[in-house]
């Protein structure tokens, strides 16, 4: 039987892969390390994988299976399914045939014992027995199921692929990939959630109260852009961000103008707290008929909204508990010149005078996109515009990185090279220059969120710039966290959160004064929730 083994998988060796996933607490099952066996013809396994845990507490665990995917990976960049391609193309995140009965066999489950577990290290046996596999690749993957009151997400665990024996026999494997470092996340809204299709475009904030409130695209019926059915939705936590609200919405054009709902979309949400009063605002994009076409394509010159998509806002004075009706902006700010004008999906600012500050981005006759600022003197009242920064750019994000002097980082639409763009003004948009991130931070053309946590605002006494994207030329995977201590001038620090590939886009908070929260649209959901140590960043 050994000499007949050796035979059957000697075409090629058994792999272990752990790639950068994050976990997803309270989800019955997470790809942890994907087993790759490939056999020169079918047969009957026999024997066991086993498996050491460190980092994670032995009440948390739910269970810890083995699961059998057949002659297709779970891992996105490794399937050959043509299914699995068209349901992320569809979904995004939301894709999860890798965890569904339909698609899986699962081949042990194991709930650890204490007596399992030595000095921190939990081992785990998962027996083999009797699982036939097939001629050619066959994928099994390591599943490990927590639950999320019982962990603090931003800490990180091992798990490892100690030993694999079949039929009584230990097996050489190849190892890749960290089996260290491993992170937990929630899955904020995915496919299905709430009965919608799909969910993008996130922005978060701090509020003045200390809590989280998340803000983004309900996309009912696809995952398509404007125009389409879509409102803005939001929620809250209290907690770090384990734990949510229930789903509101913040902005809902409904009927308006005696048009179906699919007609009167309105999404991209930008988000904004002034510090000042604690009121938020919301600003979004509304695209009233234009023939069910891309808002974008079709907007023209003018103002009258079955013409143009509308910059429009709402503003809570009780976080969250009431909005405002839509107050639209656009007669106030766009040159009827301009096809159009709206936010920077995430979030704005408020500078340390006071002023409220909104990335914007302005799409000319010719549909050239450029980069600038909105802002407001009078919290909210009246908005201005500042003068463009650069061609050729959109979907910026702003920060402030020293009083008066603000870092606009941009979406490189059209100009030369897949890098972010970056210019700096100290009068507040009538000048600008290039900053010395400019052409630095690699991007696969995609929204990205950037953020100064002040010396105040943490623990370590110094600035920190953070800042989050696809970290990648050409798709919209390896999604990192970064940051910088001189400004954006070097960016030596940075962790990968999620290696395979999702929408991408990103907004940037500050849990408390040592824990950084990112919502972005990632593998594991649609979108997705972490929270990482400070001090996490500085040592990596």
């Amino acid at each position: 039987m050994l000499s007949i083994l050796t035979t059957i998988l000697a075409a090629s060796a058994i792999s272990v892969h752990n790639p950068i996933l994050p976990v997803v607490i309270d989800q019955d099952r997470n790809v942890l390390t994907e087993i790759h066996i490939p056999a020169d013809g079918p047969r009957t396994l026999d024997g066991e994988v086993t498996v050491t845990l460190s980092g994670v507490p032995l009440n948390a665990v739910n269970n810890v299976s083995l699961v059998y995917t057949g002659t297709i990976s779970s891992i996105l960049s490794r399937n050959t399914s043509n299914e699995v391609r068209v349901h992320q193309s569809n979904w995004g995140g939301g894709k999860a045939l890798w965890r569904d009965p339909d698609y899986t066999i699962e081949v042990a489950s194991v709930k650890p014992k204490k007596s399992a577990t030595v000095d921190g290290v939990t081992t785990v046996t998962l027996p083999v027995n009797g699982k036939r596999i097939v001629k050619g690749d066959n994928y099994f993957y390591v599943s490990l199921s927590v639950k999320g009151s019982k962990v603090d997400i931003s800490d990180t665990f091992s798990c490892k692929v100690e030993s694999i024996v079949l039929d009584g026999k230990p097996v050489e494997f190849e190892h890749t990939g960290d089996p260290d470092n491993r992170r937990y996340c929630v899955s904020l809204r995915t496919h299905g959630s709430s009965g919608s299709d799909s969910y993008r475009i996130p922005g978060l904030v701090t509020t003045k109260s200390g809590a989280l409130m998340a803000v983004y695209d309900i996309r009912w019926r696809s995952s398509y852009d404007l125009q389409a059915h879509i409102d803005v939705g939001f929620q809250k936590s209290y907690d770090g961000g384990k734990t949510w609200s229930k789903m509101g919405i913040a902005m809902d054009m409904g009927e308006w103008g005696g048009l179906p709902e699919n007609q009167n979309g309105i999404g991209d949400p930008c988000i904004l707290v002034d510090d000042v009063t604690g009121d938020i605002y919301v600003f979004g994009l509304w695209a009233h008929g234009l023939n069910g076409r891309g808002s974008i394509a079709t907007s023209t010159k003018g103002l009258d909204p079955i013409d143009v998509a509308q910059l429009v806002m709402v503003k809570s004075t009780d976080e969250g508990k009431t909005w405002s009706a839509p107050v639209n902006l656009t007669p106030m700010v766009k040159d009827p010149e301009l096809a159009m004008i709206f936010q920077g999906p995430g979030r704005g600012i408020t500078m340390h005078d006071g002023t409220l500050v909104v990335p914007v981005q302005i799409w000319d006759a010719a549909k050239v996109p450029s980069g600038l600022i909105m802002y407001s003197k009078d919290h909210g009242m009246t908005w201005k515009l500042s003068n463009v920064a650069i061609d050729y750019v959109c979907e910026d994000q702003v920060v402030e990185i020293e009083p008066g002097k603000l870092l606009l980082n941009m979406r490189n639409y059209g100009n030369k090279g897949n890098y972010r763009k970056a210019y700096v003004t100290s009068d507040m948009g009538e000048t600008w220059e290039p900053h010395m991130s400019n052409d630095v931070l690699p991007e696969p053309v995609c929204q990205a969120s950037i953020w100064l946590c002040e010396a105040a605002d943490n623990n370590f006494g110094k600035d920190f710039l953070l800042f989050s994207n696809p970290n990648d030329l050409k798709r919209r995977e390896h999604f990192t966290l970064r940051l910088s201590e001189d400004h954006g001038a070097t960016w030596p620090h940075a962790i990968e959160l999620d290696e395979e590939n999702g929408w991408g886009y990103s907004c940037i908070t500050m849990i408390d004064k040592e824990t950084v929260g990112v919502l972005y649209e990632g593998s594991r959901a649609q979108l997705v929730f972490q929270a990482v140590k400070l001090a996490d960043l500085l040592a990596r």
